[in-house]
């Protein structure tokens, strides 16, 4: 069986969500919503609420605002975990590398990222994104999406809940999958439609810092033998760059300084140093 995990933004689902699941999912559930209308919760705790309330042999973490297009989507997933043991964590979105410096999991080159996913975006376009798959029907990444994760449940699994706020659970999850010795795939045989796009904001910068300064020493994430040294330096600076810059724009100058330090033992010879310096005196 399949527990459905929703933290939700309103008391209930749409009945439109739930008649989906059930004409779709193919196979056993049960649905657990998890009502955050008045932000009782942040995502940690809301879906540490839901492990503790499922009985299913897989949890599968989902948006509240999305739609399945994929018929029997449960049976398939279920096939794919029968197919390798190994295998953990799966989802629609991902990359093969995840930084040490602070950033989203999408935040990558273009090669390291795999999508399937229609994907809204507010002036009413929709784009369906389907990218990285190179004819194979499931990829293993580093790191996933959150907009819909299914984990194998395991006992040594579950969210810090000295995390706090709506960012960075995903990477969290793929973190812990992978730490404790599972594959994380994305596939392609599983397609839903998302109808808002996430928001890189002040509470995300803040979010990230707390992740950071208790996380770091388990980043990097990255698929051995596939990601060069090279690579992820390169990827590292430039993340690091974009980081330093936008804490500087959200005032938060302090922690901006920590990081250029690390930056500049990565490359101490860069032009980006004498700007990040005058930005910080302007």
């Amino acid at each position: 069986m399949i527990s459905i995990i929703i933290c939700s933004r309103e008391p209930r689902i749409s009945e439109e969500l739930s008649q989906n699941i059930e004409k779709t999912i193919g196979c056993p559930y049960e649905l657990i919503v998890i009502d955050n209308s008045e932000n009782t919760y942040s995502i940690f705790e809301a879906y540490n609420l839901g492990i503790q309330k499922s009985k299913g042999d897989f949890w599968c973490f989902m948006h509240d605002d999305i739609l399945l297009h994929t018929k029997n989507w449960g049976v398939e997933l279920i096939s794919i975990f029968d197919s390798d043991n190994k295998i953990g964590l799966i989802g629609v979105a991902g990359a093969k590398m995840k930084t040490k410096m602070p950033s989203t999991w999408w935040d990558c080159p273009e090669d390291q990222k795999i999508l399937n996913i229609i994907q809204h975006f507010p002036n009413n376009r929709k784009e369906n994104w389907f990218l990285g798959f190179n004819e194979k029907q499931c990829e293993e990444v580093a790191v996933i999406d959150g907009v819909f994760m299914m984990g194998k449940k395991d006992n040594a699994i579950h969210f810090d809940e000295r995390l706090k706020g709506y960012h960075n659970y995903d990477i969290y999850l793929s973190m812990v999958y992978k730490l404790n010795g599972y594959k994380i795939m994305v596939t392609q045989t599983v397609l839903l439609e998302h109808f808002s796009l996430g928001k890189i904001n002040k509470d995300w910068y803040l979010s990230t810092l707390r992740f950071d300064n208790l996380l770091k020493q388990f980043l990097p994430l990255k698929i051995e033998n596939v990601i060069s040294k090279e690579q992820i330096k390169n990827q590292e600076f430039k993340n690091g760059m974009r980081f330093c810059n936008d804490l500087v724009l959200y005032n938060l100058k302090k922690e901006a300084m920590q990081y250029w330090f690390r930056l500049f033992f990565i490359k101490p010879i860069s032009r980006f140093h004498y700007s990040f310096i005058k930005s910080l005196i302007n």
